[in-house]
C-alpha cells in the first residue's frame, strides 16, 4: 500500500515549465473590445506613443497616468482616469482544439502555454466623472472648438451674441447630441427643460474611489415633539441629549447700560469641574489689573497650565465679561468693573490694525504633526533655548518699539513701553468727558496720533529696522498738514466689527510707509552727497598742487 501511494503522490506533482522571460503589458479596458476594434481602443488610450510612456521603465509619477476618452474629440468630454499598477501576472496562451469522438460528438480540446510575464498592468478603477453636453451649435461651443484647431479666422470672427432670455425651452426641444433614450426619459418627467447654457468645469466631482458612507444615526438621540405655537403643527426632530455644551464668557455690547455682576447660573453650577488654583491666580491678576487681552492673560501662565486653561472651557467665563465692540473689544474684564465709567480705564483700551504682508497659508496639519513628533526637535534644543523661547512668548503681548515679537498688531496702551508712545499714551490734555465708542476716552486727534506712531514703529520692526523719533515726528506732521479734522457723522452699528476702524486701508499704509522710505533714502542720499563733495573740496588745494 506505501508503494501505491508513492506512485499516486508522483502523479498529483504538477510538472515544471520554463518562464519565459518576455515582458507584456497589460490594459483592462472597461468595456467590450473586438479585434476589430483594437485601433479604435488604442485611439481612446491617447495612441500607442502615449501608451508606450506610460508604460516606460522610467516614467515620472504624472506620466504613469492614462485617461481613456470615450467621446475624443469632444472638449466637454471628461475622460476616466487610469493608473499603471505594478502585477506579477504572466499571460497564458490557451488554444481549444476540436476533434470528433469515435461516437461522432464534438471533444474539444485546451491546451495552455505561458508566453511571458505582465509586470505592469493599467486599471481604470476609478468613478467615471458627471458628464454634461453643451449644445454644440452655440458660439461659446464653437469658439472652444476653435481654440482646439488653432483657427485664428474663427477666434477673431468670434463676438457675444445677443441674450434672448430664452432659459427655459419645451421638453420636445432637446439637444441632438443627447441619446434618444434619455431624451424620451426627460420628457415624460418634465414639461420644459433648461436652457441656461452653462458649460461644464473641467471637473466635477473630486472623488475617484466609491466610499462607504456607513451612515448610522446617534444612539443618544431621542425623538422629540415640538408643538409650533402659533399654528398649533407638531413636528418631530432628533435632540442629543448627551451633547456636551461648551461654555463661553457673558458677552455684552458697548451700548448695554450695565455690565455683568457674575458670572450667568449655567456656568456657576459648574463652578466645581474647573481647577481651583489656575481660577484664583486668574481672579488675582483681575483684582491687580481689571482689563486683560488673552494674550497678555495667557503669557503669565505655563504651556501646561495654559493646556489646561484651554481644554476646561469653563475658567475664563467664571473669571470675567467681555465687549462685543468697542474700544475694550475681545478683552476679558472683571464683573462688577464698567471701564466706561473709569477715566483711568483709558490705559487698558485696545489698539489693532491689520497686517496685510501677514501670511495666510498655515503649515498642514501633518507637517505640523511630523515636526511636533520628530525627536530631533528635542535633541537640537538646548535648555538654554527652551528658556528662551519660553521668555519671548511670555512678552508677546508688550510693544517696545525694538522687539518684534509677532507679525500682528493687537496690544493695549498699557502694554505699550516704548517711550514716545508711553509719553502720549499718559497725555492727559486730549480727553473726552464721555468715553466714545471708538474712540474710548481718547479724542479723535490723540487717539490717530497713537495709532499713526505705533504703525510706523511696528511695520518698520517688520521690514527689519528700528524706526526713529525723527520719522515719526515727520510723519505727525505730515498727517496734520495733509489731513483735516471732520465731525464724524455716521454712527456705528451695534454688533459691528470696529476693531480696527480706525486703521488706515491697506493702499493708505502701503502709502505711507513708501513715503517714509523715501524720504529716509534722500536723507541718506543727500548726506552721501555732501560728504562726498566735502571731500572733494578738501581736497582741491592739493590736487592744485
Amino acid at each position: 500500500m506505501s508503494d501505491e501511494a508513492g506512485s499516486s503522490t508522483i502523479r498529483s506533482e504538477a510538472p515544471e515549465r520554463p518562464l519565459p522571460s518576455t515582458p507584456f503589458y497589460s490594459i483592462e479596458y472597461p468595456g467590450y473590445v473586438k479585434p476589430e476594434s483594437v485601433p479604435l481602443a488604442v485611439s481612446n488610450l491617447g495612441g500607442p506613443s502615449r501608451l508606450e510612456t506610460a508604460f516606460k521603465r522610467t516614467a515620472a509619477k504624472n506620466e504613469a497616468l492614462l485617461e481613456l476618452n470615450l467621446r475624443p474629440g469632444n472638449p466637454f468630454a471628461h475622460p476616466i482616469p487610469g493608473d499603471i499598477v505594478s502585477t506579477n501576472n504572466i499571460l497564458l496562451k490557451v488554444v481549444r482544439r476540436k476533434r470528433k469522438h469515435p461516437d461522432g460528438e464534438c471533444v474539444g480540446e485546451f491546451t495552455a502555454e505561458a508566453v511571458g510575464i505582465i509586470p505592469k498592468t493599467a486599471r481604470f478603477r476609478s468613478m467615471a466623472d458627471y458628464q454634461f453636453q453643451p449644445d454644440m451649435n452655440d458660439p461659446l461651443a464653437q469658439l472652444r472648438l476653435a481654440m482646439d484647431r488653432m483657427d485664428v479666422d474663427a477666434i477673431r470672427q468670434y463676438s457675444i451674441p445677443e441674450e434672448k432670455e430664452d432659459y427655459v425651452v419645451p421638453a420636445s426641444v432637446h439637444p441632438p447630441e443627447l441619446d434618444p433614450a434619455l431624451a424620451e426619459q426627460s420628457e415624460q418627467t418634465s414639461e420644459s427643460r433648461s436652457n441656461l447654457r452653462l458649460f461644464p468645469p473641467p471637473l466635477f466631482s473630486r472623488q475617484n474611489v466609491p466610499q462607504n458612507y456607513n451612515f448610522k444615526a446617534n444612539p443618544a438621540s431621542i425623538v422629540t415633539t415640538l408643538v409650533n405655537e402659533e399654528t398649533g403643527e407638531e413636528r418631530k426632530r432628533l435632540i442629543n441629549k448627551g451633547r456636551w455644551k461648551g461654555h463661553g464668557p457673558v458677552t455684552i455690547a458697548f451700548g448695554d447700560p450695565n455690565v455683568p455682576e457674575g458670572p450667568p447660573p449655567t456656568v456657576e453650577n459648574v463652578r466645581t469641574q474647573a481647577n481651583s488654583e489656575l481660577l484664583n491666580r486668574i481672579l488675582e491678576f483681575m483684582n491687580e489689573r481689571p482689563v486683560w487681552t488673552r494674550a497678555a492673560l495667557y503669557n503669565q501662565f505655563s504651556p501646561a497650565e495654559l493646556r489646561e486653561i484651554h481644554n476646561s472651557k469653563v475658567i475664563m467665563p467664571l473669571a470675567g465679561y467681555m465687549f462685543s465692540d468697542g474700544p475694550w473689544r475681545d478683552a476679558m474684564i472683571r464683573f462688577k468693573y464698567d471701564p466706561r465709567k473709569e477715566l483711568d480705564a483709558r490705559i487698558y483700551q485696545r489698539i489693532y490694525f491689520r497686517n496685510a504682508n501677514h501670511p495666510v497659508a498655515r503649515p498642514s496639519v501633518v507637517a505640523r504633526r511630523q515636526e511636533g513628533r520628530s525627536a530631533a526637535t528635542y535633541i537640537n534644543r538646548s535648555i538654554e533655548q527652551e528658556e528662551s523661547f519660553e521668555a519671548d512668548r511670555r512678552k508677546s503681548h508688550i510693544f517696545d518699539g525694538k522687539t518684534l515679537t509677532k507679525e500682528t498688531a493687537a496690544f493695549q496702551l498699557c502694554d505699550i513701553h516704548d517711550p514716545m508712545l508711553k509719553e502720549m499714551i499718559e497725555d492727559d490734555e486730549n480727553l473726552r468727558e464721555v468715553c466714545d465708542e471708538r474712540d474710548g476716552w481718547y479724542s479723535a486727534r490723540a487717539l490717530e496720533r497713537i495709532k499713526t506712531v505705533l504703525r510706523h514703529k511696528f511695520f518698520s520692526l517688520l521690514q527689519g529696522y528700528v524706526a526713529t523719533e525723527e520719522e515719526c515726528e515727520a510723519l505727525l506732521e505730515q498727517d496734520a498738514v495733509g489731513k483735516s479734522q471732520t465731525t464724524r457723522i455716521k454712527r456705528l452699528k451695534f454688533g459691528k466689527h470696529n476693531m480696527a476702524k480706525g486703521a488706515l486701508r491697506p493702499e493708505d499704509a502701503a502709502a505711507a510707509r513708501l513715503q517714509a522710505t523715501l524720504d529716509r533714502n534722500a536723507k541718506t542720499l543727500l548726506a552721501n552727497r555732501r560728504e562726498m563733495y566735502g571731500g572733494r573740496s578738501s581736497q582741491t588745494p592739493d590736487n592744485s598742487r
